[in-house]
């Protein structure tokens, strides 16, 4: 695949507040302290808007302003990739409990947060957007997936394209089908030409399985996060970036193929 570029990047993770926080804690330079997110207030939501905002959608936000704010980046022309493993699981859970009881009546906010896009259409609200956008579940190799289509995005529509990744912990009894300790987002802004907030090149191959294998991260603690999130498969990279290193990155699909990821610093 043709190369593209990260330009913004964006982080929301116990422990992992926001890039600037989160690379320092990456980079090994600060200890990492996983307290626990304080419910986000979106900046870009109008307020009604934000009233109905789950904690999810909130999530996908956090990840998403903290890569497009800091540097006043233009958002009404960028294309966005939202991708979640299972969606949002406290929506789930409401909707489901309802109907197991009596009053099977559904709030149209529950309902209209229900579906699979509700963040990608929250945030076309929010930013007036008008360029395609696509909202995908992998399960564990959704960031893999959404990586895959945001390339595509950026180097057959060249189009600047906002990747979200995000998940939150289910509740029970969900949670025991599906354990998630830690909600976790990330955000990268990839543009199809170097621009001067240019951070790394980024390369992708698809390669057989068998040969090569995951990669995962140097330090214990952070591995821990990565195995127990599926948006958090997306670490090995940001740890590229936060150290301004460049290397050769694989992650699962779910198929029988890996996606490599050659990471070279602008």
């Amino acid at each position: 695949m043709s190369p593209i570029f990260v330009d913004a990047i964006g982080l929301a993770a116990p422990g992992l507040v926001g890039w600037q926080m989160g690379r320092s804690v990456l980079a090994g330079d600060e200890p990492f302290k996983p307290q626990a997110l304080d419910r986000f207030k979106p900046k870009l939501l109008p307020a009604n808007e934000r009233r109905r905002a789950t904690n999810l959608i909130r999530l996908a936000f956090q990840a998403g302003e903290d890569a497009v704010l800091n540097d006043g980046l233009e958002t009404t022309k960028t294309a966005a990739i939202f991708a979640s493993s299972g969606g949002d699981y406290d929506i789930i859970d409401k909707i489901c409990r309802v109907f197991s009881g009596p009053d099977r009546a559904v709030s149209p906010t529950q309902f209209h947060n229900s579906v699979h896009n509700s963040a990608a259409g929250y945030w076309s609200i929010a930013t007036g957007s008008r360029a395609p956008s696509s909202s995908l579940s992998a399960f564990d190799f959704s960031f893999s997936a959404g990586l895959l289509e945001a390339v595509c995005f950026v180097t057959m529509e060249k189009l600047q394209t906002l990747l979200v990744v995000y998940d939150i912990s289910p509740p029970p009894p969900l949670s025991k089908k599906r354990p998630v300790s830690y909600p976790f987002g990330s955000a990268l802004l990839l543009s199809p030409q170097k621009t001067e907030r240019s951070c790394a090149c980024l390369t992708l191959r698809l390669v057989p399985s068998g040969t090569i294998q995951e990669s995962t991260m140097h330090f214990d603690y952070l591995e821990s996060v990565r195995m127990d999130n599926p948006a958090a498969r997306s670490l090995p990279l940001l740890e590229l970036l936060a150290c301004r290193s460049g290397g050769l990155l694989a992650f699962c699909t779910a198929g029988p193929q890996f996606v490599t990821v050659d990471v070279v610093p602008c």
